[in-house]
């Protein structure tokens, strides 16, 4: 169908690095329409952030395999030539990790790296047409006084200002799908709320396909109109977010609720 961006159909991944493989994804099923932010909730070693780097073309390792079927934009990613995965990654697939310092190069400036996407899928541009939208993603992010920014090294900026960074520069090629992969969870409370809006923003104006992933059901209830619990590797409970949060069917998704911290009434 023309709405569906993204199709996975029985994604199974296994790890060969031990004596016996670990099967650590077991026949997910996936839709992402075009336009959509869907929600991927669980804990630690759920599977969410494996199938996200499968869909990302980030699992080539002689110690994984993969089966199943990864259909984004009418393409099939699962299996894939390199060379065709690399068209796909950083222009139509845009992906943010959790922890910023970890993926940006501290020994290049922001502006280098923010356009990075560009030098590999705009060559026709020159110094000075990057330059542009370099400045220009970063100020699409809210980040003041981008033309400065622009001339930075990592080290010298916030850990919200550097996640900002992350998200211009996975938005400079205006991809269909952007993943998000824990991109709060080392930030403040304040710093959260405030791309969570930022998120809500680009999709909105945009129309870009979100993938949020976080053990954070709060955010995700914040951010997302449908949601998918995964637990062991598989997914146990999918649904439009109000639902999963007013009615959920599984005990597992009962307990991720119940252990979102809640304000105590002061008392009186």
């Amino acid at each position: 169908m023309d709405d569906i961006l993204l199709d996975i159909k029985n994604l199974n991944i296994e790890f060969h690095d031990h004596d016996a493989p670990e099967h650590v994804v077991k026949n997910v099923n996936m839709v992402l329409k075009r336009g959509e932010i869907l929600g991927i909730v669980g804990e630690s070693g759920s599977g969410k952030s494996l199938t996200a780097m499968a869909i990302a073309g980030l699992l080539r390792r002689h110690d994984i395999t993969t089966d199943g079927r990864i259909i984004f934009d009418g393409k099939e990613l699962l299996g894939a030539k390199r060379s065709e995965l690399r068209k796909i990654q950083g222009n139509d697939i845009g992906v943010i990790f959790q922890e910023p310092m970890t993926s940006l190069n501290p020994t290049k400036r922001i502006g280098w790296q923010v356009e990075e996407s560009l030098r590999i899928h705009r060559p026709e541009m020159d110094k000075a047409q990057r330059y542009r939208l370099a400045v220009e993603s970063l100020k699409s992010v809210e980040l003041d006084e981008p033309e400065r920014i622009y001339g930075k090294y990592p080290h010298e900026l916030s850990g919200g200002m550097r996640q900002r960074v992350m998200i211009a520069s996975a938005m400079i090629c205006e991809p269909k799908l952007l993943i998000a992969d824990e991109p709060t969870t080392a930030l403040d409370v304040t710093i959260q709320m405030q791309i969570v809006k930022l998120l809500q923003r680009l999709n909105r104006e945009k129309k870009t396909s979100i993938l949020f992933i976080s053990h954070d059901l709060s955010l995700v209830k914040r951010l997302c109109g449908r949601i998918l619990v995964m637990h062991d590797g598989r997914v146990v409970e999918e649904g439009a977010s109000e639902e999963i949060f007013t009615d959920p069917k599984q005990d597992y998704t009962r307990k991720l609720i119940d252990a979102i911290p809640k304000l105590e009434k002061p008392e009186i």
